[in-house]
């Protein structure tokens, strides 16, 4: 079994809310060198989830940390829920609303509409609070101390947005997207298009490739699975 991970395996993981992805990859490495008496181990997931969503990370050990990008470059999906009426600096519950906005205005036929309106190509701008580096800085280190970073737009994919808007003004949506999308983001311009506001209140990844949530263990289950 050792020789398993270290010759390589691609591990399903159902990664639990405030979990961070290293807070996953860390236990499943102590685990493993644990059990098997090991100095070294390689182990890398494919495809960061915020501490705020739960769902599929796929963790690769020992060789087949080499086709990790391979992963990463596979279709996502998500599943959620968006909050319209009030946005957060974070676009996400990770702040508090800085801005409430009316919510009467809006007909399912326009969240229809919108939700549409973001299939195919999209030149995404990421959230503030977000992983990706701005002169060597982490632009959430900066946006939590009050600095505004200077982030650039990006080209993503968005394959389906499906909505339910049965408890407006909470809509429940499934989207399919390319590598790097921000379901915030999405969020957060979803809100604004409704000439309103929004934020994402709950994120599920159900897939990545032919991946899916449904085959994943937790990882106490992985534990006793050693």
């Amino acid at each position: 079994m050792e020789n398993e991970y270290v010759e390589g395996k691609i591990l399903l993981i159902d990664k639990p809310l405030q979990w961070t992805s290293f807070d996953a990859v860390k236990k499943i490495k102590n685990a493993l060198r644990k059990k098997y008496q090991l100095m070294k181990i390689k182990v890398g997931h494919a495809g960061t989830l915020d501490p705020l969503a739960s769902g599929l990370l796929i963790i690769c050990t020992g060789k087949k940390t080499k086709i990790i990008e391979s992963i990463q470059a596979q279709r996502k999906e998500y599943t959620g829920t968006i909050m319209l009426g009030g946005t957060t600096p974070s676009y996400d519950l990770e702040t508090d609303i800085d801005v409430s906005f009316p919510t009467d205005h809006i007909t399912e036929s326009q969240m229809k509409q919108i939700s549409e309106s973001f299939l195919g190509d999209n030149d995404q701008m990421p959230p503030d609070f977000s992983a990706k580096k701005v002169d060597g800085q982490r632009a959430y280190d900066l946006a939590r101390k009050g600095e505004k970073p200077e982030l650039k737009t990006k080209r993503v994919q968005i394959y389906a947005f499906d909505i339910d808007v049965s408890d407006f003004p909470a809509v429940h949506f499934r989207i399919e997207c390319s590598k790097g999308t921000y379901i915030r983001s999405i969020a957060h311009d979803f809100g604004k298009l409704l000439e309103s506001g929004g934020h994402l209140i709950a994120l599920k990844r159900t897939k990545i490739g032919d991946y899916s949530v449904d085959d994943a263990l937790n990882v106490d289950d992985f534990y006793e699975s050693l």
